[in-house]
């Protein structure tokens, strides 16, 4: 808030983008918070991915206001997209000389949820369509759109993730 205040006394035109900016992170961000913790696992690392995300859109916020999509969708498929570019990278193998003694555990509220350890098992764009579509309450299309996929992908996506969730969880 204090950037706008600045940008206005200049008398800049930059003024309206970065309130618009500011406001939105402002409504937006419980939102984009469990949205994050949903595709990452973790409180932590939705709140590194919520901000790195909003540090690219926020550089550029008034092309993304131009091109007309929803902002919200563009961030949250900008997240996905992210999420996914990291997972890629970490997914590597790790080989270690000795095993750990103990081990690493986060020490999140829903860390021992069945339903949260077989959602975290699932593949990101999987789990990025099951979040939307269950957590966030998105119709197909609109996942579609925030995910930059077509909603038949979305149909089958969901229907890999629902048939995996049922085999874990063992239920109909």
């Amino acid at each position: 808030m204090l950037q706008v205040g600045l940008t206005a006394d200049r008398g800049g035109g930059r003024a309206e983008i970065v309130g618009d900016f500011a406001e939105f992170v402002q409504m937006s961000l419980p939102g984009l918070l469990r949205y994050g913790h949903a595709l990452t696992g973790n409180p932590h690392d939705a709140a590194d991915l919520v901000q790195a995300v909003l540090e690219k859109v926020g550089s550029r916020w008034q092309s993304v206001l131009g091109k007309g999509d929803e902002p919200l969708a563009y961030v949250r498929r900008a997240m996905a997209n992210t999420h996914i570019s990291i997972w890629r990278r970490r997914r590597r193998e790790n080989l270690v000389s000795e095993f750990p003694e103990t081990a690493v555990h986060d020490a999140g509220k829903l860390e021992h949820e069945p339903l949260w350890q077989a959602l975290r098992d699932l593949p990101p764009r999987q789990r990025a369509v099951v979040v939307l579509r269950f957590y966030e309450g998105l119709s197909e299309a609109e996942i579609a759109d925030a995910l930059g996929i077509s909603r038949g992908t979305v149909k089958s996506q969901n229907s890999k993730a629902m048939a995996t969730l049922r085999t874990k969880l063992g239920r109909d």
